[in-house]
């Protein structure tokens, strides 16, 4: 039996929930999806993701929300995480902090673990991501054998290194937070899906999400800079990974970007 997953990638604000809301009922039908898993942490105006963007997702057909750094942002997002258990945050966050790290989904097909994790190359010296994994999937395995992490982190390497150590425990594992898009989606050695970094759900004419003027003003003056999410270009993406549920190992994984940036530039002149 095949469990189908899509995973969708970071929604930045109202743009992003837009593009989300066009064509999140074409990708179920067409990739016949059994569980939908979202990257919301920036889904309420780039920063948190409030109950407002949760309950519209959860309707959507949305399992579970996923977050990151960003989810502390906002006061109404650190409070839906007291309520609704399949908002997650990152668990390696120090013992203390409310939310839950970690979420089973049950369907007619199977049991499904959800994790999520934080890197600290470049980001907050939280707890260890790889001691957190262990500690999550001892649990997460006295239900099921099928996990999927989403891993919330700057460093290329620290994503590479966590999804080698993890190769064959877990059965996906997709980096988020650089809002970058990778084309590195492959099969590891042993069995488990892995990109680098699923890429932003949002406004591309922008920086990574931010309006333009703002966040160059940031490297121009190293100065703080208001952060204003943009509005235009708003595209998805996200992943596809099909999971054999007696192996928990993936057997396909495909990328998506819709729509798809151009490649070569368009000649209008006449001839």
């Amino acid at each position: 039996m095949k469990l189908n997953i899509l995973f969708i990638g970071d929604i930045v604000g109202a743009p992003g929930m837009d593009v989300v809301r066009m064509w999140l009922p074409a990708l179920k039908k067409k990739y016949k999806t059994d569980i939908i898993i979202v990257n919301g942490e920036n889904s309420s105006d780039g920063k948190g993701c409030t109950k407002k963007e949760g309950e519209e997702l959860f309707e959507l057909g949305v399992d579970v929300i996923t977050g990151g750094n960003h989810t502390w942002d906002k006061s109404q997002s650190q409070e839906y995480l007291k309520t609704e258990p399949r908002a997650l945050r990152p668990l390696n966050y120090p013992r203390g902090c409310y939310g839950n790290g970690f979420y089973i989904i049950e369907n007619e097909k199977a049991k499904v673990g959800v994790l999520n994790l934080q890197g600290r190359s470049f980001m907050q010296m939280i707890d260890c991501p790889f001691r957190a994994a262990d500690w999550a999937l001892s649990k997460i395995n006295e239900q099921t054998k099928i996990t999927i992490l989403d891993f919330h982190a700057e460093a290329t390497a620290e994503k590479i290194a966590l999804a080698n150590y993890l190769d064959g425990k877990i059965s996906m594992m997709v980096g988020t937070h650089t809002h970058i898009q990778t084309a590195d989606e492959r099969i590891l050695n042993n069995g488990t899906a892995y990109i680098t970094d699923v890429g932003m759900t949002g406004p591309y004419d922008s920086v990574i999400g931010m309006k333009k003027d703002a966040a160059i003003n940031r490297f121009l003056y190293q100065t703080p800079q208001k952060y204003q999410a943009a509005k235009d270009e708003a595209r998805l993406s996200a992943v596809f990974v099909e999971i054999d549920v007696d192996t928990a190992k993936a057997n396909r994984i495909e990328r998506i970007q819709i729509p798809e940036f151009e490649r070569e530039k368009q000649n209008t002149e006449e001839t």
